[in-house]
């Protein structure tokens, strides 16, 4: 069989946006060469991308994928009531099989809006994992660690994380990776992080933790310990380059000097900022310090939906307001948050990211033949980043499968799933 897939006539976004039409050659799960011209013969598969942007598949650096099954169910609330009123006692209910369909039910959005990789902290991993194998896309799972000081649970929480570890860290085709999960500061103690950190060390693994996501946190931190989180976690040895941090919304200047200093990186995730009012991270500013800054949408139960196109959109717009400078967060800058910026966050920098040969072929095409991409930009990272949403997304390709073709799934079944996911989402609601 002729595992090759001939890409041709693609305006391909190149690293260096130094971009032109030219013919990318897929060969089994890489991209083996790129040209102005390759040999047709050398293909057993053939797309004509006319009128199509190529660039890397999206890189989703935090979400909750099985909470897609919770969309809607709490809005226009703060985050306090939105966890404690009603997301936290939906989830006393939840099993592996609400877990697995969620997940599909995501993984579906994903896929159909071009993200192929996204950073995963939840329950049920597992389950997600078999979720992640059957939607053909990348993923790197954690179990969500929470303790509140119980030192059972403690146990319990970290023995959890590290069977998903043993179970599941390199399966898929290699394509799924496991990191380990605290929660967040304040929902995991002091004992835990260490022991995370002790672990991370041991078994070379990442952390992707939530921090500094409201106001109410730094001030609890404050009241608590005297010092703000970053401080917090500086002290007690958990920071590395190998530190996911997601949301840093509430960032003194010093904390920003600590997360450069450890080489932390940072997902931000406007749109779940924004709805819940938790406030605006400073990323400009920690771009201009040379932090690594990736993306992610947060679960869609926050968002309310996966669409990462969208979400560079309202990274940028949200930084030029903010700052009241309209040249902070440029389309090329956001464009690097969701590509090359997300596989450093995840350690994935060497197989994803860009299209380079010898990368993992991990791609997805824009159709620019649409009202909402016409005229052509001569920018075409402004086109994408300020015109485009997930719908203008034509074929999602994942380690040199398609996933998707002229906006129809090769995978899955989105009816079935739908259905399943509906029929989940009634069982929870009756049962609190």
């Amino acid at each position: 069989m002729n595992n090759t897939i001939l890409i041709k006539n693609a305006l391909i976004l190149k690293p260096n946006f130094e971009n032109k039409k030219q013919s990318l050659l897929i060969k089994d799960d890489l991209i083996a060469e790129i040209a102005d011209e390759i040999d047709e013969s050398k293909a057993g598969k053939i797309i004509d991308a006319q009128d199509k942007i190529l660039l890397p598949g999206l890189i989703n650096t935090h979400t909750h994928l099985s909470m897609t099954l919770f969309r809607g169910l709490a809005d226009d609330l703060s985050l306090d009531s939105w966890l404690n009123d009603h997301i936290w006692p939906m989830e006393a209910n939840l099993n592996g099989d609400y877990c697995y369909i969620g997940a599909l039910l995501g993984a579906i959005e994903l896929i159909k809006s071009g993200t192929t990789t996204f950073s995963d902290m939840y329950f049920y991993m597992e389950d997600v994992a078999r979720a992640v194998d059957d939607a053909g896309i990348r993923a790197v799972l954690s179990y969500g660690m929470i303790d509140f000081g119980d030192a059972e649970r403690r146990e319990n929480e970290i023995k959890e994380n590290l069977e998903l570890f043993k179970a599941c860290n390199g399966m898929a085709d290699g394509r799924i990776k496991v990191f380990l999960g605290p929660h967040s500061p304040y929902t995991a103690s002091e004992e835990l992080l260490v022991k995370v950190r002790e672990l991370a060390n041991e078994y070379d693994m990442g952390i992707h933790i939530h921090v500094s996501e409201t106001q109410k946190e730094i001030n609890d931190s404050l009241d608590e310990r005297g010092i703000r989180p970053f401080e917090y976690l500086e002290k007690i040895g958990l920071l590395g380059p190998d530190v996911l941090a997601a949301h840093c919304v509430w960032l003194s200047d010093e904390e920003i000097e600590i997360i450069k200093k450890h080489n932390v990186k940072v997902s931000h995730n406007p749109c779940s900022n924004m709805k819940l009012a938790s406030g605006v991270a400073p990323v400009s500013k920690l771009i201009e310090n040379g932090v690594c800054v990736s993306i992610g949408t947060d679960g869609a139960s926050s968002n309310n939906n996966l669409d990462l196109i969208e979400e560079l959109k309202t990274a940028s717009l949200l930084q030029k307001v903010s700052t009241l400078d309209p040249k902070v967060l440029s389309s090329d800058e956001a464009i690097q948050m969701a590509t090359v910026n997300g596989a450093k966050a995840l350690g994935l920098d060497s197989e994803i990211g860009s299209i380079e040969v010898g990368k993992k072929a991990d791609i997805i095409l824009i159709d620019t033949n649409t009202a909402n991409m016409t005229p052509d930009s001569s920018n075409i990272t402004s086109n994408i980043v300020y015109s485009a949403n997930g719908s203008n997304v034509d074929t999602t390709i994942c380690n040199g499968k398609i996933l998707m073709e002229n906006k129809k799934l090769t995978v899955l079944d989105e009816d079935e799933i739908y259905a399943k996911a509906r029929q989940a989402i009634k069982e929870l609601k009756e049962a609190i």
